[in-house]
């Protein structure tokens, strides 16, 4: 497999959160990890209708604009008695005239499933596709996924998105709840980032 051997590598988000991860997994490596925000760079429309073909979108806009390498990540959050939504539209369900509001998406997910009566546990997984690209356009993709249950009312005051409903498997703790640092050794990112780490050795 290719190795990533570049000192600087953008992260195609305007995602604060998610940035703030990247650099977390990244330093061990002594790679400098900077975001689209920070290079000017507009977000693309994601047209595409699954995580991996966004991601391609976004890296490739990315590493056009900049000449740098490229991780671009799309992830949302599946819920089983949804029938898999909201999916790769888990920002879309946030939208509102003024911003993101994921308090918004949160309420919409629990309120679409107590009209379908989805008994509990209410299963769902967050996915992350992580997709590295090179200037030359060479790429490679990584996917993880953190199989959980959702909670009501939301707990927690750390992380962001739908972290304050999402329980892991086998915890009792929402992602809101949890330092960054135990997060990211369990996180679907960070399961997409430990196959991600052969290109880094």
């Amino acid at each position: 497999m290719r190795r990533l051997r570049e000192p600087r590598l953008l992260v195609a988000t305007h995602n604060a959160g998610k940035l703030e991860e990247m650099r977390a997994l990244f330093a061990p490596y002594g790679i400098h990890v900077v975001g689209a925000a920070e290079m000017g760079l507009a977000e693309p429309a994601e047209t595409e209708d699954s995580f991996e073909g966004n991601a391609r979108i976004k890296a490739r806009a990315a590493m056009e604009a900049t000449g740098l390498p490229v991780l671009a990540d799309d992830s949302g959050i599946t819920v089983d008695g949804l029938d898999g939504a909201p999916g790769v539209r888990t920002a879309d369900w946030a939208e509102t005239p003024t911003g993101r509001d994921f308090l918004q998406a949160m309420t919409r997910t629990w309120a679409e499933l107590d009209a379908r009566g989805v008994p509990e546990p209410r299963t769902a997984q967050f996915r992350a596709t992580l997709l590295l690209m090179w200037p030359d356009g060479e790429e490679a993709v990584f996917e993880g996924v953190a199989p959980g249950r959702l909670v009501w009312p939301p707990r927690g005051a750390l992380g962001h998105g739908y972290d304050p409903i999402f329980v892991p498997e086998g915890g009792e703790r929402t992602y809101a709840e949890m330092s960054a640092e135990e997060k990211n050794r369990i996180s679907h990112r960070a399961r997409a980032f430990a196959l991600l780490q052969r290109c880094l050795a």
